[in-house]
């Protein structure tokens, strides 16, 4: 059973670094790598004031989670180091976050915080620790390619994280390893059980892990006073219909609790930051035949994209995916053409390209969205 664990390209008896949450994914991580005998160091990032949550449920990298890490690297016997993080995570997190949406995006602090702490800091602290590989508890799977290491979607789609992963570089994919890509969640707690870990029934943590309670309009008003000014909510026809009370309640495609009546069914279709303006219209003013995304992370070769290529694409975490041709136009660039006509697309949120399992880079969808 250890033999299904091994990490590709590393050798027995290797230091490495578990990325540490918390959470029974990455405990059982730990837990499989010790099994599996390698040398585990044990890293958490503490990214926000553990103080003022610690008895918040279901977060991430806060006070009792850090506990939960270390309890578990005494259970197995390994060094655990907690580094503090919080500047770094409120700066290049959560002051993003908030700033998306203020400028009428819909951010996605997860793919943030991957891309800006923990496969960046985090996996450099590994390296200076004289650590072989950086493994996590993610569920995606890292396979060894003709020329490279690739990125594909993990086993069991319904736990697949590949979409939040999308801006991983070359260079830290052939680093990062992802033993639970493999297997499904159920194999991960029955493991978590077998190790007698206290985590092992602890509720898996939400998706914004700084944001109590859901609530993050009221986070967006603490970090950015005077988010919820209020402002118009107008018709495409240029009618004014209402007033909201702070453009952060809203996103594209957007349809209930938008404080208006209408005859018709009416949906968010564009966010108008400069003018502090909702706008709102019928289901058909969403329909999107292409976009642009910027800052494109490519996991194959740009060349590949210098014609159309033909793939399927994400364009939020719980999207299934569609057909969709993707054109290269600049290192950072890219046209992506809908094959039917997409509705709710929402800049600030990433679009991710796959062929067939295997995620050959993405982007950020860029807020001047293109003809309808």
């Amino acid at each position: 059973m250890t033999n299904k664990f091994k990490l590709d390209g590393i050798p027995d008896g290797a230091l490495i670094a578990v990325a540490m949450s918390g959470g029974v994914d990455s405990s059982v991580t730990a837990g499989l790598m010790v099994e599996a005998g390698y040398q585990v160091i044990g890293i958490t990032l503490q990214l926000y004031d553990h103080g003022q949550m610690i008895d918040k449920k279901g977060a991430c990298c806060a006070g009792q989670d850090i506990y939960d890490a270390r309890t578990v690297a005494d259970k197995l016997g390994f060094p655990h180091y907690v580094l503090d993080y919080e500047s770094i995570f409120k700066q290049s997190v959560m002051d993003d976050f908030a700033d998306s949406y203020l400028n009428g995006e819909t951010p996605i602090p997860c793919v943030r915080c991957n891309q800006k702490v923990k496969f960046k800091d985090l996996l450099t602290t590994s390296r200076e620790l004289g650590a072989q590989a950086l493994v996590t508890g993610h569920y995606v799977q890292r396979l060894t390619g003709q020329n490279r290491s690739e990125l594909h979607r993990a086993l069991d789609p319904s736990r697949d994280q590949s979409y939040f992963l999308f801006t991983t570089t070359q260079d830290q994919l052939d680093y990062l390893r992802f033993p639970l890509g493999g297997i499904p969640k159920t194999e991960t707690r029955d493991h978590a059980h077998r190790f007698g870990l206290k985590v092992a029934d602890k509720p898996d943590s939400q998706d914004i892990c700084f944001v109590p309670n859901g609530n993050y309009a009221s986070v967006v008003e603490r970090l950015r006073p005077g988010a919820l000014d209020s402002g118009d909510i107008v018709h495409t026809d240029g009618h004014v219909l209402g007033q909201h009370q702070g453009i952060i309640n809203y996103t594209v495609g957007q349809r209930k609790g938008l404080g208006i009546s209408s005859s018709e069914p009416l949906y968010v279709v564009q966010i108008d930051p400069l003018k502090k303006q909702v706008i709102v219209g019928a289901k058909e003013a969403l329909a999107k035949h292409q976009i642009r995304v910027h800052d494109v992370n490519w996991l194959d070769n740009e060349s590949r994209f210098d014609n159309a290529l033909d793939l399927v694409v994400k364009i939020r975490s719980t999207h299934p995916g569609i057909p969709a041709t993707v054109k290269r136009l600049s290192s950072s660039e890219a046209l992506v053409e809908f094959q039917d006509p997409e509705y709710g697309v929402s800049a600030g949120q990433a679009c991710v390209f796959y062929e067939g399992t295997r995620v050959l880079g993405g982007g950020w969808i860029a807020r001047e969205l293109t003809r309808n």
